[in-house]
C-alpha cells in the first residue's frame, strides 16, 4: 500500500500540489486523472522519487520514502515498475533485450534465467515469438505490451503508468487496459495508473483520485461516477455534450 499524508509541491512561488491525502490499495488499479496542468504528472513523480515534496510524507507500507538515504531508495525502486507515456523502449535493442534490461541491471540471475524470465513476460502479454524483432518492427500498442513486459520482468510490488494509452486506437487501448487490470491481481501489486482516457476509468477504476487545480477534489470507485454531484469532477467527465446525454438517461432511469 501507497499512502500520500498531507503533499504540498511548490516550484518558487507555484504550489502545484496542495496539502494531498491518498491511499493507493494493492491488488487494485488505483487511477489519477484530472485537467492538463491539475498537477497529477507532478504527484506521480513524487511517488517514484523524481520530485521531492516541499512539505508532507509518501509512504510505502508505512515505511517513510521522504526520509530513507540514498541507498534505501535505491533498494525501494528496486521493487517499481514504471511504464512510459511513450513506451520508451531502446530502438537498438531487439525486444527480448529490451524485457531483459532491468533483469541485466539488477538481478543475479543466470543469462539462462533471464532469457527465460523476459520470454514468461514476453508470453504473458502475447507477444510470443517476438524476441528478435525491434521495437521499429512493431506497433504501437505492441510496443507498449512490451513496455508492460519490461515493467514486470523483476516481479514489482508496485507498477506504475504514465498515459499508457497515450495514442492509441480504442480497441488497443481496451487490450492494454485489461492487461494491466489483469496482471494487478494476478501480482497483487499496487498498480498507479495516471490516465485522461474515460475508458480506463469506467473499466478498471477500481480506485479513482480526482485531482483538480493541485488539491484532491474527489475520490471513489468507477460505479460511483455517473452518480456524483460533484460538479467539478462531472464537468470533466462528461465534457462532451454525447456523454453529458448519456449521464442524464442513466440518471432518469435509476429515478424512474
Amino acid at each position: 500500500m501507497i499512502e500520500i499524508r498531507n503533499l504540498c509541491k511548490s516550484f518558487g512561488d507555484k504550489e502545484v500540489l496542495k496539502d494531498v491525502s491518498a491511499v493507493f490499495e494493492d491488488g487494485k488499479t488505483n487511477l489519477i486523472i484530472g485537467q492538463s496542468g491539475s498537477g497529477k504528472t507532478v504527484l506521480i513523480k513524487n511517488l517514484v522519487g523524481l520530485l521531492s515534496p516541499t512539505t508532507g510524507d509518501v509512504l510505502y507500507d508505512g515505511r517513510s520514502f521522504v526520509a530513507m538515504d540514498k541507498k534505501e531508495k535505491a533498494s525501494l525502486r528496486r521493487e517499481m515498475g514504471m511504464i512510459f507515456q511513450s513506451a520508451a523502449l531502446f530502438d537498438s535493442m531487439t525486444v527480448l533485450e529490451n524485457v531483459m534490461f532491468p533483469l541485466d541491471m539488477f538481478s543475479s540471475m543466470t543469462l539462462r534465467d533471464r532469457i527465460h524470465r523476459a520470454r514468461t513476460c514476453l508470453d504473458r502479454v502475447n507477444l510470443t515469438g517476438t524476441d528478435h524483432k525491434f521495437p521499429g518492427e512493431l506497433s504501437g500498442g505492441m510496443q507498449k505490451r512490451v513496455a508492460i513486459a519490461r515493467a514486470i520482468s523483476l516481479n514489482p510490488k508496485y507498477l506504475f503508468c504514465d498515459e499508457p494509452n497515450s495514442g492509441l486506437d480504442p480497441k488497443t487501448s481496451l487490450v492494454i487496459n485489461q492487461l494491466l487490470h489483469g496482471i494487478t491481481h494476478e501480482f497483487g501489486i499496487t498498480t498507479i495508473i495516471n490516465t485522461h482516457d474515460m475508458n480506463s476509468v469506467m473499466g478498471i477504476g477500481e480506485n479513482i483520485i480526482f485531482i483538480y487545480e493541485g488539491r484532491k477534489e474527489w475520490e471513489g470507485v468507477s460505479s460511483q461516477v455517473m452518480g456524483s454531484d460533484n460538479q467539478k469532477l462531472t464537468d470533466f467527465i462528461f465534457a462532451s455534450d454525447l456523454l453529458k446525454n448519456m449521464r442524464k438517461a442513466a440518471l432518469d432511469k435509476v429515478k424512474s
